[in-house]
């Protein structure tokens, strides 16, 4: 599964790429995140769907001092571009 997450609500400054990229490593799966100039943070989670759907529902939650409002989704194959080189990272601010 390929999936597209674009979270707001309180999630830039607060360590979230960080937490998100480490809660996707443990997992195991690829992908990226990174910061929005809109103040949202958007990642492509790229893994087994029980999996992948598991650390979106993380992502509802997030690391301390976040606060996540709505995380929108969208199921994606070639439309963005793989930045993770074949793990998990943390890619430039869009």
């Amino acid at each position: 599964m390929d999936l597209h997450i674009v979270i707001s609500g309180v999630v830039q400054g607060v360590g979230y790429r960080q937490w998100l990229c480490g809660r996707a490593l443990a997992a195991g799966v690829t992908g990226w995140v990174r910061n929005r100039a809109d103040g949202t943070v958007e990642a492509v989670i790229s893994g087994p769907a029980a999996i992948v759907e598991g650390l979106v529902a993380e992502a509802m939650k997030g690391p301390r001092g976040a606060r996540v409002d709505d995380i929108r989704r969208s199921e994606v194959g070639t439309a963005l571009p793989d930045q993770s080189g074949g793990t998990f990272v943390i890619a430039a601010s869009a």
